[in-house]
């Protein structure tokens, strides 16, 4: 019975809360809406803060509020984790407002929107570079800002990303080995590339095995009159493995096909 009563009272003060907001939408008192959608945002019901923003918006267009509401608009979005909308929002913020209050958090909060929208690593990256950019952006412009610090890492975070992406297909590459065609040299250029494009990614040490053994594997099946260089570039590869990775995980495979290079 207890729990029965309670669950009235609740559903009974959902209902009047409902009301009332319902009422307030209906209000020709843009300050009531004002004060009313900043109460709902500071209690996190970001949905009705949002739409009493918006319908405010027009009417105090052109006023100091209107930079207030607009920022708080991108809050909203934050909050409803509509990252896409909140982006666009806060890149709104800094088309109006270039020498705004909160400016240089809006700039650094449009990265950070694209970096929230990231998708995992085997999906379209297109959100990952966008961020990359915005942020890359923020810090040339304020590189004084408290934001640079996280800006870097964020940075970091989404090289690495993409790197794992490249990382996927130059494996995808080297298991295909010979099948319709020579997938070694695709694994190859995709690791060069990766390497090239981000240097101080996490994966390099894969990566440059791969490109070891990728040539390796090539040499093995070269025809007699490329044989000879192929093995030489794979040495030379070796030594470059070895180089920078004195005590590498693949150390051992590595030091194999030195080996059985030096016997053929």
């Amino acid at each position: 019975m207890g729990r029965k009563f309670l669950y009235i009272i609740l559903m009974a003060l959902v209902a009047v809360s409902c009301s009332d907001y319902q009422k307030l939408l209906k209000s020709n008192d843009p300050e009531l809406k004002y004060e009313k959608a900043v109460a709902y945002f500071e209690q996190k019901d970001y949905m009705r803060a949002q739409t009493l923003f918006d319908d405010i918006s027009t009417y105090y267009k052109g006023t100091e509020r209107s930079e207030e509401i607009l920022f708080y608009l991108c809050r909203c979005y934050m909050g409803q984790k509509d990252y896409y909308s909140a982006s666009e929002y806060y890149k709104t913020y800094v088309r109006t407002y270039p020498k705004g209050r909160y400016v240089i958090e809006a700039k650094y909060m449009v990265g950070y929107c694209y970096y929230l929208d990231s998708p995992d690593a085997r999906l379209d990256q297109t959100a990952t570079r966008n961020a990359i950019e915005a942020l890359q952006e923020f810090i040339d412009i304020y590189p004084e800002s408290s934001f640079v610090q996280d800006a870097n890492r964020l940075l970091e975070e989404l090289a690495n990303k993409l790197a794992y992406k490249e990382l996927l297909n130059a494996r995808l590459y080297y298991n295909l080995g010979t099948y319709l065609g020579d997938n070694y040299e695709s694994a190859k250029i995709v690791s060069q590339n990766a390497l090239r494009n981000y240097p101080t990614n996490q994966y390099r040490e894969e990566f440059s095995f791969i490109m070891l053994n990728s040539k390796y594997q090539q040499t093995l099946l070269s025809v007699d009159e490329k044989k000879e260089e192929r093995r030489q570039e794979t040495i030379d590869e070796y030594y470059s493995y070895i180089g920078e990775f004195p005590e590498g995980k693949y150390r051992k495979n590595a030091e194999r096909i030195f080996a059985n290079l030096q016997k053929k």
